[in-house]
């Protein structure tokens, strides 16, 4: 889980970086690394964000906590106002402070611009309703958003801070059916061992799978005990495989919402995972008798998730964080049954039939559901379609409608793409060319201003390309003297900018020293 890049955009960082890497390119060249720059920052920030997503109400989206407008106190039980902005504000508001991705929240409407943030840091996407200007802070928040420990960078039952640059392994985000106020988690993010009741560093006691991670230089730095081959932790002992399942509810808002329990190893849903054990074991090894037409198929059975190698690659829950892409598992149709009827001792006259489950569709789902369910506590895993696994006769409806999410998949919003950078329209900032960006920032003024503004610059732009016309076309290499001296003469000297060209276009023709000129050098323009 990774914050956004804060600070200049990843395009402005490289082009400084370009500039103090050489100290002269051409025009074309110029523009050239400006044109692969700017999709390098579309490939990281591909969503435009010129537009906060507070008027559009409560959305499942993607969040922020910005620290730096609502620094966590020293003590969890001193006071504190959790907050949180969209994508957009994330970029254009916040771009410069230290920001924590939550990742998906629902029901959430953007903080920016609230009285949840300092006035000192209005959202500068929204207009203000009494002046009509860009920049709005002291609005009404939201009353109906919900907050947990994520705000404050805290994540899983062990309130562990999040470090994306220490964390090994995958985390697994609830599906969140209660909130902090009602017992559950508020979508929190789960390492797998605090589910089961292990401790944070349980693999270290495992031998090494990494047996030679090499250093910078490519000399061994030594074992790393209990790490996989990637150098990530692995998933403990008792805890279900990535791909058998798709969503979590962890075992608080299991205790939020008990009736839920009776699912637990019924279509759709994994048998209970235990918060002090994991998945239960047999309590007594089965023993060993010359296998049966029965006994061999039920074994079949029991074996199919991890049999199952011939068919396609499947994806990964979508709630994990992972480095790689797969397919949820799917669920186990029933399996049909095989008894052998032993009227007559003789094996011969064994009659074997073959017996299908047996469904009423005029019996409501739950009255095939167990009548008793486990006293400990534990936390249940579903699979890909266990939405219609659910019952929803008139008895359990009135329990599954106050959550959406296990009626139906949720969408999630996602804000419009970026331009592609081609003029087709002004973009958001950090989209579009270099001369866009700098009209689109004339969006943030009022309209006075903006128009001044406007003019101004497009006068300055028209006499910046008459000056570099000349060496695009001669391919002369733009030097940072050339560039000084223009805007000398640029301030004052209208006869010194047509020279300055005209220079230009004699060099392009020979007229100049190929060999070498009088160009002063200098890093870092």
């Amino acid at each position: 889980m990774e914050s956004p890049p804060t600070g200049p955009l990843l395009a402005d960082v490289a082009r400084r970086e370009s500039f103090g890497s050489q100290n002269s390119q051409t025009a074309r060249e110029f523009i050239d690394s400006q044109i692969r720059l700017e999709a390098d920052a579309r490939e990281v920030l591909p969503y435009s964000f010129d537009s906060c997503t507070h008027e559009l109400g409560p959305l499942r989206q993607n969040l922020f906590a910005c620290l730096t407008c609502n620094p966590p106190p020293s003590s969890p039980d001193d006071d504190y106002t959790a907050a949180a902005v969209c994508y957009s504000c994330s970029i254009a508001c916040h771009g410069e402070h230290t920001l924590v991705e939550l990742f998906n929240k629902r029901n959430f409407v953007c903080d920016c611009g609230t009285t949840r943030m300092p006035s000192t840091s209005p959202c500068t996407l929204r207009e203000d309703p009494n002046t009509g200007r860009k920049g709005v802070h002291s609005q009404e928040a939201a009353p109906g958003n919900k907050y947990n420990h994520n705000f404050r960078n805290q994540f899983c039952g062990c309130g562990e801070k999040y470090d994306p640059h220490q964390e090994k392994g995958t985390m697994f985000q609830c599906l969140g059916l209660g909130s902090v106020e009602t017992g559950g988690c508020g979508e929190d993010w789960w390492h797998p061992e605090c589910l089961i009741g292990l401790p944070r560093d349980w693999y270290k006691n495992l031998p090494s799978k990494k047996s030679a991670p090499f250093g910078e230089d490519g000399t061994v730095e030594g074992a790393v005990d209990g790490l996989d081959e990637n150098g990530e932790t692995p998933l403990p002992p008792g805890f279900p495989a990535e791909e058998d399942f798709q969503q979590l509810i962890c075992y608080k808002c299991i205790e939020s919402t008990p009736w839920l329990k009776r699912y637990a190893g019924t279509p759709g849903f994994l048998p209970p995972v235990f918060r002090n054990g994991g998945i239960e074991k047999p309590a007594h090894a089965i023993p060993e008798e010359p296998a049966t037409v029965e006994t061999t198929k039920q074994e079949d059975n029991s074996k199919k998730r991890k049999a199952d190698d011939d068919e396609p690659a499947q994806e990964e829950p979508l709630a994990k964080r992972t480095k790689e892409d797969g397919a949820p598992a799917k669920d186990p149709e029933p399996s049909t049954l095989i008894t052998i009827k032993e009227d007559d001792p003789s094996p011969n006259s064994s009659t074997i039939t073959a017996q299908t489950p047996t469904t009423d569709s005029s019996k409501p789902k739950h009255t095939s559901l167990p009548s008793t369910t486990p006293e400990a506590s534990f936390s249940l895993f579903l699979l890909e379609n266990f939405h219609d696994r659910l019952c929803r006769c008139a008895e359990c409806f009135p329990k599954l409608a106050p959550f959406p999410q296990l009626r139906e998949e949720e969408e999630t919003y996602e804000p419009p793409l970026s331009d592609d950078g081609n003029g087709a329209g002004a973009g958001s900032t950090g989209t579009g060319s270099l001369l866009e960006r700098g009209e689109a920032a004339l969006s943030n003024v009022d309209r006075v201003r903006a128009i001044e503004g406007a003019m101004i610059y497009n006068h300055l732009r028209d006499k910046v390309k008459d000056f570099l016309k000349p060496f695009a076309e001669s391919g002369q290499a733009v030097s940072a003297e050339d560039i000084k001296g223009y805007f000398e003469k640029l301030r004052g000297d209208e006869q010194g900018i047509k020279d300055a060209a005209g220079r230009a276009s004699a060099m392009g023709d020979g007229g100049g020293d190929t060999d070498g000129d009088n160009r002063r050098e200098q890093n870092g323009y």
